[in-house]
């Protein structure tokens, strides 16, 4: 993957005004590169475009602006208020004609919704056959097969509360396809911890298909203990909870240090699968283990840190772990040369400090390219920093491998804008393969 991002890609306005804008997530969808996140305008050259919270564009260069504006308005009635966001968007079947959008927010091109939404890509206009109401924030949606996998804050979505957190939607009506029966419950507790609700966060699908890890904040789920991650079959008639786990996660042996700093009591936010589908690579918030001194070194667990494991469907412990010395990681993407890792992280490989560039680190803002079989970082030429660089802003939210390159989604706090050296890159990079 080159290091240098193209120069002509949409993106945010650099500024330090409030509210931060932000891209939460992009997906591809044919030709096209769909946006959501918490915005007002989007820049492309000289032109600043009005778009509220979404927006899409050409896959390949000039990657030009469509027309497609959905208005989509938060509870406050604008698009200002930081709280009502899109988190997430979908398609399902291939069919790029509609999409399916979630986050906090109460209507699309005037028409009243709550958190969810089916869109045509071409008016923005809600497709009303498809129930549109989730009781609380939705966090992700991931199309499978004839399914929409439906997770977040919700205790239920159209009036159905039998699969609280996560559900599996028909595409068709929006309602329970009884596809999925998790009852997901519990939340972290333990001394000191901040207060922190039960919810599903992050989805990822296998390349085979037939696999999704899923994030979140919960214990229990198909009744079996999960913490932070759990791994379905969904290659079968019914979504299933497979063996997947690990004690330096699940909380099934306390000897590990599977807990983190009591501020940041839910830490894996992010995952992806090798090209293959035999390992499973994680990245981490968490500043460090709790009951730990901060600055014990060197480094142990899994908080701030990128990591892999066996997708063997059993309890698996590491193959490596690259630490970041206390800085987060909050999106994680893998091919068959490296494992991309990015949020706002000041330095890679770096298990001997905290908050400081320890022996043996490197400085590597914003994002880093991992070796995928021993984790150790990639670096320049001359040995001296990660290969690899972005500014750190509040960090990178989302990253997308597609067959032209590494798509990365971030914001604009204190006028981020820089990604591999070029300028004008706020909330959107792309790097491209080489040739």
């Amino acid at each position: 993957m080159s290091a240098t991002p193209a120069s002509n890609t949409p993106h945010l306005k650099a500024t330090d005004d409030n509210p931060i804008q932000q891209i939460r997530q992009l997906v591809q969808c044919g030709g096209t590169m769909y946006a959501v996140g918490t915005f007002t305008s989007i820049i492309k050259g000289s032109t600043t475009y009005t778009r509220n919270n979404i927006f899409s564009f050409s896959a390949t260069a000039p990657y030009t602006v469509t027309s497609w504006a959905p208005n989509v308005v938060g509870s406050g009635g604008s698009t200002n208020d930081p709280s009502d966001t899109l988190n997430t968007i979908a398609f399902a079947n291939g069919n790029c004609a509609d999409a399916y959008i979630g986050g906090k927010f109460t209507s699309v091109n005037g028409t009243t919704v709550q958190n969810l939404a089916e869109i045509d890509t071409t008016t923005g206009n809600v497709v009303a056959a498809f129930g549109s109401k989730a009781s609380g924030a939705v966090q992700t949606i991931l199309g499978v097969g004839n399914h929409l996998l439906v997770g977040g804050n919700f205790p239920g979505v159209n009036g159905d509360t039998a699969d609280p957190y996560m559900v599996s939607l028909s595409p068709v009506t929006g309602k329970s396809d009884g596809f999925l029966h998790l009852n997901i419950s519990g939340n972290y507790n333990y001394p000191g911890v901040a207060t922190n609700s039960t919810r599903v966060f992050n989805q990822q699908l296998s390349h085979g298909g037939t696999l999704d890890l899923v994030e979140g904040d919960f214990t229990s789920v198909g009744g079996v203990q999960r913490e932070q991650i759990f791994m379905l079959n969904v290659g079968g008639s019914t979504a299933t909870v497979t063996g997947w786990t690990s004690p330096e996660f699940d909380g099934s042996n306390p000897s590990y240090p599977y807990q983190c700093f009591t501020g940041e009591p839910f830490y894996i936010q992010a995952a992806a699968w090798s090209p293959d589908d035999s390992t499973v690579y994680l990245d981490t918030t968490g500043y460090h283990p709790n009951g730990y001194p901060v600055g014990q070194t060197p480094r142990t667990g899994l908080c701030d840190a990128a990591a892999a494991f066996p997708a063997t469907q059993t309890s698996v412990l590491h193959e490596w772990v690259n630490y970041m010395g206390c800085d987060s990681l909050y999106a994680i993407a893998a091919d068959s040369q490296a494992v991309y890792i990015a949020g706002h992280e000041r330095f890679a490989s770096n298990p001997n400090d905290c908050d400081a560039l320890g022996p043996g680190g490197y400085n590597a803002p914003g994002m880093a390219g991992l070796d995928p079989v021993t984790g150790n970082l990639y670096v320049t030429a001359d040995n001296s920093a990660g290969y690899y660089s972005r500014d750190r802003g509040v960090g990178a939210d989302d990253m997308l491998l597609t067959s032209a390159g590494l798509w990365i989604a971030s914001d604009n706090l204190n006028a981020s804008q820089m990604c591999g050296g070029v300028q004008n890159l706020s909330g959107i990079c792309f790097l491209p393969y080489n040739s």
